[in-house]
């Protein structure tokens, strides 16, 4: 199985600064996309950003030119670093991997971590 642990949550002043960090473990054979999802309350969870093995990010428009995603394959870990931050990104960040392990490809998650953009 995949484990993923997430951390650089918390509170920030709007316009201030955040770096969400995602690490992947277990009995990983390869990993392809990364990627960044948030749901507000009483919304659904919609995607922030991605980014594919080869480094070609994608992202929602909201967050274009505020955030960036990284990762580093050999740590097995993918970024999100955010500025510029708004209230209405206020979410909890989930973290999803697809990978290789056990012989099949799956969709995993972090268990969340919570953002919040509030003077």
């Amino acid at each position: 199985q995949v484990q993923l642990v997430e951390s650089g949550g918390g509170l920030v002043q709007p316009g201030g600064s955040l770096r969400l960090s995602c690490a992947a473990s277990g009995s990983i054979l390869s990993i392809y996309t990364m990627g960044w999802y948030r749901q507000a309350p009483g919304k659904q969870r919609d995607l922030v950003a991605t980014i594919t093995l080869h480094g070609t990010p994608n992202y929602a428009d909201s967050v274009k030119g505020r955030f960036t995603i990284s990762r580093d394959n050999a740590k097995n870990t993918v970024y999100l670093q955010m500025n510029s931050l708004k209230p209405e990104d206020t979410a909890v960040y989930y973290c999803n991997v697809r990978a290789l392990a056990a012989l099949r490809i799956d969709d995993y998650w972090g268990q969340g971590t919570q953002v919040t953009v509030s003077s």
